[in-house]
């Protein structure tokens, strides 16, 4: 299995407004081939932002990787740019594959 996260730095005041986004947006994951489950988490508030990050869970890399390239992905992320306010930077992805 392959775990893939993205680490999110929210504006301050924001993080409803945020999490609205990620709640009605419409990924296209389901019909993605070994996509295992999704999960958008809250980290600890500091004095400058709140932190959060989309967790996804996958068969392999090989199929991460694939759902990088397919137009299911560009489909999920056509609009991210309408939301540059409520960032602070540009996401940090980690990728992790399961050896337990």
């Amino acid at each position: 299995m392959f775990i893939a996260m993205n680490r999110f730095k929210i504006v301050l005041g924001k993080e409803r407004e945020f999490e609205k986004v990620w709640r009605e947006r419409d990924t296209h994951l389901n019909s993605v081939e070994g996509f295992k489950e999704f999960h958008l988490v809250k980290g600890e508030t500091n004095n400058e932002f709140s932190l959060y990050a989309s967790h996804s869970v996958w068969s392999s890399k090989q199929d991460f990787l694939n759902w990088t390239k397919s137009d299911a992905f560009k489909l999920a992320h056509k609009n991210a740019g309408q939301h540059k306010d409520l960032y602070i930077g540009a996401p940090n992805f980690e990728g992790f594959e399961v050896v337990l």
